[in-house]
């Protein structure tokens, strides 16, 4: 069993990642939210396990990105369903948030110049 100030803690870090406080009591129990932070913009659910499948795969894509010195991005998709999952690395987050908007502004600019992609 995990010591409880360990996974508080993370939640803690997790919190400060999106410019925020951990909720005291979170879950259920807090008179806040229910999210794991105090945010007014983001919903965070964090999760303190021993191992996850999904944090497996990405730490494979990461190997695999840092060859071709690119930012890792794995993106989760269900059979059946709608939509997708992006998972990036906290590490990563605000170099692949900087370069998605980055390429969006030149999609952008480039379809404004002459009316077509």
């Amino acid at each position: 069993m995990t010591d409880r100030s360990t996974w508080k803690k993370r939640e803690q870090a997790v919190a400060r990642l999106f410019f925020s406080e951990r909720t005291p009591l979170s879950g259920g129990n807090s008179k806040h939210t229910r999210s794991d932070s105090l945010s007014p913009v983001w919903y965070v659910e964090a999760k303190f396990r021993a191992r996850s499948p999904v944090v497996r795969l990405h730490r494979d894509t990461m190997q695999k990105a840092a060859k071709e010195d690119k930012i890792p991005v794995t993106v989760l998709c269900e059979k059946h369903r709608p939509g997708m999952f992006i998972v990036v690395s906290a590490s990563d987050f605000k170099r692949a948030a900087a370069m998605y908007l980055r390429q969006c502004a030149y999609a952008k600019f480039k379809r404004g110049k002459d009316g077509r992609e």
